[in-house]
């Protein structure tokens, strides 16, 4: 097992406020949240990305139960639900953040600029290159 700071809270040698936890994940509070309530969803299993994952189905079980539970918990108008992989990513261990919304909660859009596509050529490029490597 990596010595990352997610593997040593799963692994019980460093605290966190943990609010789920079997044998495939371990769900717990992020020390620096977007709002109160914001929840990491994190593999037992240490990897570092989505592509390394394997079996996804599992895992992604947990992160939609816990946004069924962040929502109920804290009777939220909804969650956003985000994941990076390498960039931006300040553990390199898998995880997901789960995050309690609601209307007027000052959260706009995404944190990152938005573009646009040139031309309906340009658009169809970049969507064939993601296809062809599928």
């Amino acid at each position: 097992m990596s010595t990352d700071l997610f593997c040593e809270i799963i692994a019980g040698e460093r605290p966190a406020y943990v609010v789920g936890a079997d044998e495939v994940a371990v769900s717990f509070l992020d020390t620096r949240p977007v709002f109160k309530g914001h929840v990491l969803v994190v593999p037992r299993l240490h990897v570092e990305t989505l592509g390394d994952l394997g079996d996804v189905g599992p895992f992604f079980e947990r992160v939609q139960a816990m946004a069924r539970a962040v929502e109920q918990g804290l009777q939220a108008g909804g969650t956003f639900v985000a994941m990076n992989n390498r960039i931006s990513q300040s553990v390199a261990h898998l995880h997901v953040h789960v995050v309690p919304r609601n209307k007027k909660d000052g959260l706009r859009g995404f944190f990152w600029p938005r573009t646009t596509y040139d031309s309906a050529e340009e658009a169809q490029s970049y969507a064939d290159l993601i296809a062809k490597a599928r």
